[in-house]
């Protein structure tokens, strides 16, 4: 076989198999869309759910979930930026930078049910804190935390060496060069990141079976007092998110339009997911354009 040849039976393969994952991907997501996008409207996406009446929304599934996803990145988004900076700028090749980075790959092969087991042992058990929101963003943390690491690390390493050596030759010292130079050129890739980090939040469900909880108390959108339980900003009261109430729903479900909810509920998750990657892409491309004047 000649080199011409082998390289356009290797361009047709390589073609072949991103048009595979394309139209798998494409199926599922409009398989899901058509069956529960029927089910979606404004009562739906506000009202609580039933328990055993028809007609029931997710309203608040879908406060809870953004709510943990904002407690949860309030940890995830310092750590991780501070662990990655250290990996990127700081660490040398030692045995402490080895069992760092095993420590992170550790954790990021994690199965969550396993985490929600270390959640539940510790958050829940441990603290007294019981099954609530905080529980489970911190259980969120350390599943996400090893990516938003890697994500930080990439994009600090990809900065050019040629900014720190001009950096440090005006007088500017280390720390000043990662604050004022490195930081800014790698906030593009850092806010890309960030934003996929945070779009794991919705997805995760067997973490949060055992750290947030599987049901959520009446919330009274009036009450603003955190420490009230019945306030939607408290962060110690159970609450069961959108992966939860899916799961929740196909498998203990008593309502006569179970498949009403259920469908509806994953075609709602799907589409936050996908708003979540899509303002990923765009936003760090403005970002990158603006910072680069391209």
């Amino acid at each position: 076989m000649s080199a011409r040849l082998a390289d356009k039976v290797a361009t047709i393969a390589f073609w072949a198999c991103a048009l595979m994952v394309i139209v798998i991907l494409g199926s599922m997501i409009g398989y899901i869309l058509y069956h529960g996008g029927k089910s979606i409207d404004w009562d739906f996406l506000t009202k609580p759910p039933q328990v055993i009446q028809a007609g029931g929304g997710i309203g608040p599934q879908i406060f809870n979930s953004f709510y943990l996803l904002v407690l949860s990145m309030l940890f995830t988004i310092p750590i991780g930026l501070l662990g990655g900076v250290y990996l990127a700028e700081y660490a040398r090749n030692s045995r402490l930078t080895e069992i760092i980075r095993l420590c992170i790959e550790t954790l990021n092969s994690l199965p969550s049910i396993v985490v929600g087991l270390f959640g539940l042992l510790v958050f829940v058990n441990m603290t007294g804190w019981g099954y609530s929101l905080m529980s489970g963003a911190l259980a969120l943390t350390v599943i996400n935390l090893p990516l938003m690491v890697r994500f930080t690390e990439e994009a600090v390493q990809g900065v050019p060496d040629s900014l720190r050596e001009a950096s440090v030759a005006l007088g500017a010292n280390r720390w000043q060069t990662i604050v004022k130079v490195v930081l800014p050129c790698a906030f593009p890739g850092l806010v890309s990141g960030t934003i996929i980090t945070s779009g794991r939040v919705f997805g995760e469900a067997a973490a949060l079976l055992f750290t947030a909880g599987m049901s959520s108390p009446a919330l009274d959108f009036s009450q603003w007092n955190i420490f009230n339980s019945s306030s939607p900003l408290n962060p110690f009261r159970p609450a069961e998110t959108l992966a939860v109430h899916i799961w929740k729903v196909n498998t203990e479900g008593l309502i006569p339009d179970l498949r009403r909810v259920a469908d509806g509920s994953a075609a709602v998750l799907i589409l936050i997911v996908l708003g979540f990657n899509l303002a990923a892409r765009w936003l760090g491309r403005k970002i990158y354009r603006h910072m680069t004047a391209t």
